[in-house]
């Protein structure tokens, strides 16, 4: 951009000048403003809308224990997940799982 015709114009000339380049930029950056205003509120929408879409996990019953440790029966172990300390050493020991089934009758 050439600079070189301000020097050439009176402060009055400038002022004005001055005056309509911050009208104008007021006026852009209002537009500006405006469309981001729009854009974040249909993000939101749109993360509104798919929180809400979400499937839900159904819930599960409860699972009973099927193992229980025989030096505390009131440590109990579903057979769902990680083994539960008091089981780990008795399995290297030799013994075997279902030697710490829980009688379903």
């Amino acid at each position: 951009m050439n600079t070189a015709h301000f020097n050439s114009l009176s402060v009055d000339e400038l002022w004005i000048l001055h005056q309509e380049v911050a009208a104008k930029l007021a006026q852009k950056m209002a537009v500006q403003k405006a469309q981001l205003e729009e854009r974040l509120h249909r993000i939101e929408l749109a993360n509104e809308a798919t929180r809400l879409n979400r499937k839900r996990r159904r819930p599960y019953p409860p699972v009973r224990p099927k193992y229980r440790n025989p030096k505390n029966p009131a440590e109990t172990w579903s057979g769902r997940g990680r083994q539960p300390r008091w089981l780990r050493p008795q399995l290297r020991s030799g013994r075997d799982l279902d030697d710490f089934l829980i009688d379903q009758a």
